[in-house]
């Protein structure tokens, strides 16, 4: 009867090392997009390519560690090159009646995984934070098209990093509060 009790034990342990290994695996496993869309509430909804992308003046962006919420170091990010997400905006006209319409806008960041982050109209075009939103175009000498994780964005004035990094950034949708 012990053996029978210690091996179902090992079988529980086994199945649960192989279904932790799995849900690990699958949760890292972000596809990479070739395009971004700017949807929402906009005159003109945009698509950029990768090409597109490489066309923008590129701005060298400080090395970065990503921190978890927990304030953990995750991953350190160097020779990074980007777009500012204000001068990928530039061209976005927003549909709105008033100014202060605008304070009622957000952009949701939708990678292709689901992952979202939401940033205020404010946040970006009010704040000193918006100035550190980008669109990382290079990492450690590696063009757009060679990341594996692309599209990427990155705050770089946030103190826990890794909320707003995203991976696989395939829209950005602009909504306003109802």
């Amino acid at each position: 009867m012990k053996e029978r009790q210690q091996m179902e034990i090992r079988i529980l342990i086994l199945t649960i090392a192989i279904l932790t290994n799995v849900s690990i695996k699958a949760q890292r496993t972000i596809p990479p997009t070739d395009s971004l869309w700017l949807t929402g509430k906009i005159k003109n909804p945009t698509v950029f390519t990768l090409a597109d992308l490489d066309t923008f003046p590129k701005t060298a962006i400080k090395d970065q560690i990503i921190y978890n919420h927990n304030g953990e170091a995750k991953d350190t990010l160097t020779g990074m090159r980007g777009i500012p997400l204000k001068s990928l905006l530039a061209s976005i006209l927003f549909v709105y009646d008033k100014p202060k319409f605008l304070n009622e806008f957000y952009f949701v960041f939708i990678a292709s995984d689901g992952y979202r982050v939401v940033c205020s109209w404010n946040e970006i075009y009010n704040t000193e934070t918006g100035n550190n939103f980008y669109i990382v175009t290079e990492i450690e000498g590696k063009k757009l098209n060679d990341l594996v994780q692309r599209i990427l964005f990155i705050s770089t004035a946030d103190i826990k990093t890794g909320r707003r990094y995203i991976k696989g950034l395939k829209e950005i949708e602009i909504r306003q509060l109802e």
